[in-house]
């Protein structure tokens, strides 16, 4: 999986940039429009400024310098929609703001860097989380990543009735194409699920260690600050599901479900779902509070409403963001389908979020 998504040479995120939006293969919050980005960056600014406008006492005397990090930021669009609302609506903290893209993908960095050209003097590129660390321990922080965690390697097991013991699909290579291929002995067990003796036989489930291990980094590289995730993705009491007896790994080419996911490697987009709990277990093991775990459209909707209450903070409302805000929150589109972690460390915890 992760050689068929950023192999340099033929992985499907590196070979075009435009294979996202209704002209690609998925679509994301980021195609309905600018309003995504704008609505991150007006809750974005609520959290990293102080409310009256005066020094935070945590922060000392002197007010924090600002940074936001991304990563996972394919062409930079969301973030040339985030620097440009800062920009137009809140010049002072855009002034004191460094956006940091983590981006191991040389190819990426330069997509990102033509999308981004008017903000060369704010935006700055490192390769690996590692990098900011001591950097980000004099800023407020907001780490974050839109559908990064669900484009991540997964593990993928299946449940044997008749010898009541989990085994594991590995890949193999028979006539000329790509097959499953079972593995016995995995050593995966199930921690107290209850359901072994209701499960059918060949029941799937996926695990990501790449996405616990990315977020760990993540919560133990921030200082002070939050950490956000947006996907796809259920809880560990919604792990067992009638409807998910294959798992979710999907494979979608130009917004249609392929049947194979082992077939076309390097042509299509491979996603699973992110198993919320386990990240937010992994966040708090290493001290962050978790604030918010919600669907998308009720954040979004808590951050409009707060926009509605003040609305020259905003900015124009036109008929084209009430049709983007409904696209992004209805159940039917985007609204149910993406879900919401926000952990903190070292902040006051807004009622809000």
């Amino acid at each position: 999986m992760e050689t068929a998504l950023y192999c340099p040479d033929c992985g499907f995120y590196e070979k075009e940039k435009d294979n996202v939006g209704r002209r690609g293969d998925f679509f994301t919050s980021v195609s309905v429009g600018n309003l995504f980005g704008e609505l991150l960056a007006f809750q974005f600014t609520e959290w990293l400024e102080t409310k009256d406008g005066t020094p935070d006492a945590q922060f000392g005397t002197r007010n924090p310098e600002f940074r936001i990090v991304e990563a996972g930021a394919h062409d930079g669009q969301l973030a040339a929609d985030i620097l440009s609302w800062l920009r137009a609506r809140r010049e002072r903290t855009f002034g004191r703001l460094e956006y940091c893209i983590v981006e191991p993908s040389a190819r990426r960095r330069e997509w990102q860097r033509k999308k981004l050209k008017d903000f060369e003097k704010t935006v700055k590129w490192v390769s690996e989380m590692a990098a900011l660390k001591r950097d980000l321990q004099s800023s407020n922080t907001i780490i974050f990543s839109n559908e990064l965690l669900d484009a991540m390697p997964v593990r993928r097991f299946g449940w044997d009735a008749a010898a009541r013991k989990w085994f594991e699909w590995g890949v193999g290579f028979e006539g000329g194409k790509f097959v499953w291929a079972r593995l016995e002995n995995s050593g995966f067990q199930v921690p107290n699920s209850g359901l072994e003796a209701v499960l059918p036989d060949g029941y799937v489930i996926e695990t990501s260690p790449a996405a616990e291990a990315w977020w760990r980094e993540a919560a133990e590289t921030l200082a002070q600050g939050k950490l956000l995730a947006i996907d796809y993705g259920f809880t560990a009491d919604e792990e067992f599901s009638p409807s998910r007896l294959n798992g979710t790994l999907r494979a979608y080419h130009r917004h249609r479900l392929a049947e194979d996911v082992l077939a076309n490697p390097g042509e299509q987009d491979l996603t699973a779902h992110v198993n919320f709990s386990a990240i937010q277990k992994i966040g708090e093991a290493v001290g962050l509070r978790t604030e918010t775990f919600s669907a998308q459209s009720q954040f979004l909707s808590r951050i409009v409403e707060k926009i509605f209450q003040q609305p020259p903070s905003f900015g124009e409302w036109a008929p084209k963001q009430t049709r983007q805000f409904q696209t992004l929150t209805h159940p039917e589109h985007l609204g149910r389908a993406f879900r919401l972690l926000v952990q903190s460390r070292g902040m006051r915890q807004e009622a809000s979020s």
